[in-house]
């Protein structure tokens, strides 16, 4: 397992800062190699919105998580994505009764 890095607490700041520098330098390359202003601009505007909408969807998804652990720090869930019910999460056997029954 990979090491985790303590120099960025918050990875989403990191995206939204290469997608800033992204688009900055984008339009830059496509005015050197001869593109119009214009379709400089557009581009460096959809890269933009873009970018921001990922910001905002990241954002949203650390909220939900935050809000999903604190409202149930306990519950464990199986590797089907299933919440386990019992000590080994079976219930075959229903009313008290057993196979020899």
């Amino acid at each position: 397992m990979p090491v985790r890095s303590d120099r960025s607490p918050d990875p989403v700041s990191d995206v939204v800062r290469w997608g800033a520098f992204s688009c900055a330098l984008v339009p830059v390359v496509l005015l050197v190699s001869g593109a119009s202003l214009a379709g400089a601009a557009g581009t460096a505007a959809g890269l933009t919105a873009v970018t921001c909408a990922c910001r905002a969807l990241c954002r949203r998804s650390e909220r939900t998580a935050a809000r999903l652990l604190a409202e149930n720090p306990g519950r464990h869930r199986n590797r089907r994505g299933r919440i386990r019910t019992g000590a080994h999460g079976g219930g075959r056997y229903y009313e008290g009764r057993t196979p020899g029954e």
